[in-house]
């Protein structure tokens, strides 16, 4: 586990497919940026999925997203870099956390996620 708050690790390759499909929702449908925005669209419901980096500093910044996600039954995810997910995200800074709140053309990629993300969460449960 590389982030105190990360309860189940992401391979590289669904990373990748995290960030385009980041890039899509922007350009096909609507994504909110940052710690603030992130947990309004939860507390809204207007989530469809929370993305999470884990090289954040201090931790404590984003360290309730999973907690308020779980609460909101609002699935969720994780990243290795915050410079990505700003680029995917279409900022030319970090961004530590996104929430997709329209999905647009990337509706298949986004259900593949969730149910990866889901599988992966079983599986450290099981651990």
């Amino acid at each position: 586990m590389t982030a105190p708050y990360q309860d189940f690790e992401v391979p590289e390759k669904l990373s990748k497919q995290i960030y385009d499909t980041v890039e899509k929702a922007r350009d096909t449908g609507e994504i909110r940026q940052g710690v603030n925005e992130v947990t309004k669209a939860l507390e809204r419901k207007n989530a469809k999925l929370v993305i999470i980096a884990t090289d954040v500093e201090p931790p404590e910044i984003v360290a309730h997203l999973p907690i308020l996600s779980k609460e909101k039954e609002t699935p969720y995810t994780f990243v290795p870099s915050q410079k990505e997910l700003g680029l995917a995200s279409g900022i030319n800074v970090g961004s530590t956390s996104i929430a997709i709140t329209d999905e647009g053309e990337a509706k298949k990629e986004l259900e593949k996620i969730k149910e990866k993300t889901q599988e992966l969460k079983n599986e450290d449960e099981e651990e």
